[in-house]
């Protein structure tokens, strides 16, 4: 037992002890700073003055290597409307489709409305397949074609290229096959294989539907394109005609059969071509876009020809199939989107026989 004076000493002394070890635990660095110099802190400051330079053309760039969104198609080629004095529209009629070409487009104002010296032209006509002949109304007739090459480089094009995308076969049988290639090179002509890369991603900014597909880059940078589709019917769109014939410079063609009426409207919207040429001379009536039968084409012998692509499908459509054009989807919704015009009777038209 401690006594009340010994008990009052220890007590004093054991407070002091404690006293005296807070005061130099104060005074002691704390354990996990001591490992860090000074100068290890601030490692914001330490970077040299470079270093905050090369971050910025390191991260600025990557926007443009990795974009965002297709380019805009803005077609080189646009349609060349008429003057006061000039038909909206052309109709030529005759035996010989090379005249009955002819004569539609001198109705026009003459070929030098559209070509000019120096000009790169691409026709673009149907080649849909490669087991069918021109006898068969599937593809356009090569006369036709061949006559506006001529009439091209007779306004000084400096090329002129003719192609298509045959959804059946290759493109060289289809060519062959056709009638097209020998025509078209006894012109003075070349036909080109569409090439797979040639196909770029290309935003529609009007398309109701289509938003983005891929377009055959030349389509969008010649500076003349004729578009010169058969007449004839199709088992879905009802008719393949000027606006259907685009499908043939685009890739995935069947995805434009969803919902075809827009689509093909929305294909308008970009692909716009200096001149429709719809070949009338054999017209595939009914049972299209091929038949074997030949109960399933007429031959009316009749060039359309407009730089309005919508006016000439309508006009087509009521000629061919006595049918008013506005019952047709696409030509309906193209004209409602201020494409081209439907209302035919009211279009400035010339009718020609050669």
């Amino acid at each position: 037992m401690f006594t009340r004076r010994e008990f009052l000493r220890y007590s004093i002394l054991y407070t002091l002890g404690t006293l005296a070890g807070s005061a130099l635990a104060a005074c002691s660095p704390a354990p996990t700073a001591t490992p860090i110099p000074p100068t290890a802190a601030p490692t914001a400051t330490t970077l040299p003055p470079t270093a905050t330079h090369a971050l910025a053309p390191t991260t600025a760039p990557i926007a443009t290597r990795v974009p965002t969104f297709a380019p805009v198609a803005t077609m080189t080629a646009t349609p060349v409307p008429p003057t006061p004095t000039q038909p909206y529209l052309a109709v030529a009629r005759g035996t010989s489709p090379a005249a009955i070409t002819r004569a539609a487009i001198d109705a026009l104002g003459g070929i030098s409305r559209f070509v000019k010296k120096g000009d790169d032209v691409i026709l673009k006509p149907n080649i849909c397949n490669a087991s069918m002949g021109p006898e068969l109304a599937t593809t356009t007739n090569p006369e036709v074609v061949a006559t506006l090459v001529r009439l091209c480089l007779q306004a000084g094009a400096a090329r002129v290229r003719v192609m298509d995308q045959p959804f059946a076969g290759t493109a060289r049988a289809a060519y062959e096959k056709s009638g097209i290639r020998a025509a078209v090179e006894q012109a003075g002509g070349q036909m080109e294989i569409m090439a797979a890369m040639k196909y770029v991603d290309t935003n529609f900014p009007n398309g109701r539907d289509i938003k983005k597909w891929k377009v055959y880059q030349d389509i969008l940078k010649a500076d003349v394109v004729i578009n010169v589709p058969i007449a004839k019917s199709h088992n879905l769109a009802k008719y393949t005609l000027a606006m259907k014939g685009l499908m043939g410079v685009i890739t995935e063609r069947p995805s434009i059969h969803n919902g075809i009426d827009q689509r093909l409207a929305d294909l308008s919207t970009v692909i716009k071509p200096t001149l429709n040429v719809i070949d009338g001379v054999r017209v595939l009536v009914r049972n299209g876009p091929t038949s074997w039968n030949p109960q399933d084409h007429v031959v009316m012998n009749t060039i359309i020809a407009s730089h309005d692509i919508v006016a000439a499908d309508a006009y087509a459509i009521q000629t061919f199939w006595k049918v008013k054009p506005e019952s047709v989807g696409y030509v309906r919704i193209g004209a409602a989107m201020g494409i081209g015009r439907m209302d035919v009777e009211n279009l400035r038209v010339k009718q020609v026989t050669a």
